[in-house]
């Protein structure tokens, strides 16, 4: 805000408009009336927003500095758009830089995305990281990388390694589905629901589903909000859903729930969802079909064979280590095996949350990735289950460097946002979404169109895995199964050089199971009084939040 010396001078554009409008109104009595009514009227309208400044009550800012504070109001609106468009640096990612968002618009837009005079990127600043090459690279071949989840089912799925995460109906709109869905059909890759449950606008064009189902139940549960079987088993069944994905937390506000007001309850979304109308659509903090580890993948199993036999798994972000430990413990321990765990980042969020949530609570997706990969080779059953991640991902370079810390495959939400036309506006929570991808505003959503995105949705996963397929031929691979921490190096000072395998060395086959301490810090923590009976702390943990005492 403009600081005056003068204390008059905070009056200074009141001032100013009153005798304008005075002089107006003397040069209209003279006669001179075409060019000084319009300036009545100009001048005659300020001066009636500075009187209701000064004599208004609510807002300090006003009253002080009349006229001059609606300046301030009105720079500070455009604020995150003029950052965006002149200021921010194109490789500064808030959230999203303007270098990744243009990338996903050229490769939907199947245009040119080669860059002309090197990298804006600093090769010699600490945190760069890059993929070596090979003298010897291997040939080009088919980039439509496939993976088998459910090997064991009585109905597997083979998936794209690059796939939609999952994004509900209601905080996208109808038009943004149906591309979405559209998009993974002509692309063949698969598109997650989202905890909102299946739409009409997800089944319109039959691109393959992931179902998900969070702690609301929605288009599984009874009116009182607990799990419905028979529902759950009708819809699951559906020849169009390919997989069944329990959602115990997500990225973006991790062990937070949810409320969808009741005035933005429309019909589609309470006959979707199976909410009344008029009512707030609650999701709760956490589930009530299970409270212990073991009753999570007894209901995991139970998701598979209501399904029909579907490969079924739960989605998490990474948050207490013991509770992790916990539910792999009651793995190793019973043996019930889900078929795929998708691990969320706390950097994720296609939608909107608290500030704190956002900012400061959840295991970034690295780090937590790397953590459920460490324990399932520890248990010595990773080559049972496949791990899903998502996290900020909207390049090929993205892709290599999830899967080689341990991913099986990728989701992206917000990267194939942008391919639906998603400027980032950061509108996403107020219904004001300026390209119709995140609102329920007809006027607005329905002016994105279906057809355009769809193939624009196809072409930027097309695009994406070609890149991908180039840049494993040009580290002598043919498959991003073969990725490994030891191919992606960083740079951790101006002289020194680590791969990831050095950074984060990954415990050997079936080393958890050995009576020898793992030499693995957080193992060494938490993993022996982890309990699969129970998702509370360890006795030492439980005693500091009483005592305070370390």
């Amino acid at each position: 805000m403009i600081v005056f010396k003068s204390e008059q001078a905070r009056y200074l554009g009141y001032v100013l408009v009153l005798a304008g409008l005075l002089v107006s109104l003397l040069l209209l009595f003279w006669g001179h009336r075409q060019g000084w009514l319009a300036g009545v009227i100009v001048f005659g309208a300020l001066a009636a927003l500075g009187t209701a400044d000064l004599l208004q009550a609510k807002s300090t800012l006003r009253r002080n500095y009349p006229i001059f504070a609606h300046i301030r109001f009105v720079l500070e609106s455009f604020g995150p758009e003029i950052r965006q468009y002149f200021v921010e640096s194109d490789i500064v990612e808030v959230p999203f830089s303007r270098e990744q968002r243009t990338l996903v618009y050229e490769r939907a837009k199947n245009l040119s995305d080669v860059v002309p005079f090197g990298t804006e990127l600093d090769v010699y600043g600490d945190q760069y990281e890059w993929i070596n090459h090979s003298i010897a690279p291997t040939p080009h071949h088919d980039e439509n990388y496939r993976i088998t989840i459910g090997e064991n089912a009585a109905q597997p799925y083979d998936a794209s390694v690059f796939n939609i995460s999952a994004m509900s109906f209601g905080a996208l709109s109808a038009n943004a589905i149906r591309a979405l869905n559209k998009g993974a059909r002509l692309g063949g890759f698969s598109h997650d629901t989202g905890e909102g449950s299946i739409s009409p606008y997800h089944r319109e064009f039959g691109g393959d589903l992931v179902w998900e189902i969070g702690s609301g139940y929605f288009g599984c549960r009874n009116d009182d909000g607990s799990f419905n079987a028979d529902k759950f088993a009708a819809n699951a069944r559906d020849p169009q859903v390919k997989m069944v994905e329990l959602k115990l937390s997500q990225g973006a506000k991790p062990g937070h729930g949810g409320v969808l007001p009741a005035a933005k309850v429309s019909a589609e979304i309470a006959a979707t969802r199976g909410v009344p109308m008029g009512q707030d659509c609650v999701s709760p903090a956490r589930h009530t079909v299970f409270s212990t580890p073991i009753e999570l993948l007894q209901f995991v199993a139970k998701m598979r064979e209501l399904s029909g036999g579907k490969p079924a798994g739960f989605k998490l972000a990474i948050g207490h280590p013991w509770e992790w430990f916990a539910i792999a413990k009651a793995i190793h321990e019973t043996g019930l095996l889900p078929d795929f765990i998708v691990v969320d980042g706390a950097e994720g969020g296609t939608g909107a949350a608290p500030s704190e949530f956002v900012n400061h609570v959840g295991v970034p997706m690295h780090e937590g990735l790397m953590l459920v990969d460490n324990t399932l080779i520890g248990l010595g059953v990773r080559d049972r289950i496949r791990i899903g991640a998502a996290g900020k991902i909207t390049s090929a370079f993205g892709l290599a460097h999830t899967m080689a810390l341990g991913a099986d495959w990728c989701n992206a939400a917000r990267g194939f946002m942008f391919s639906l036309g998603c400027i980032q506006s950061r509108s996403c929570h107020n219904d004001k979404c300026p390209t119709g991808v995140a609102t329920q505003d007809p006027s607005r959503w329905k002016t994105l169109d279906v057809e355009d995105k769809a193939q624009r949705v196809s072409n930027f996963h097309g695009n994406t895995l070609k890149a991908l397929r180039d840049m494993l031929c040009a580290a002598g691979l043919t498959h991003p199964r073969e990725l490994g921490p030891e191919h992606i190096l960083r740079r951790v000072s101006p002289i020194e050089i680590r791969a990831l395998s050095q950074l984060y060395p990954r415990l050997h086959p079936g080393e958890l199971l050995d009576a020898r301490e793992p030499n693995h810090q957080v193992f060494r923590l938490f993993w022996r009084e982890a309990r699969s009976d129970s998702f509370a702390a360890p006795s030492r943990i439980a005693e500091m939040r009483t005592s305070k005492s370390f």
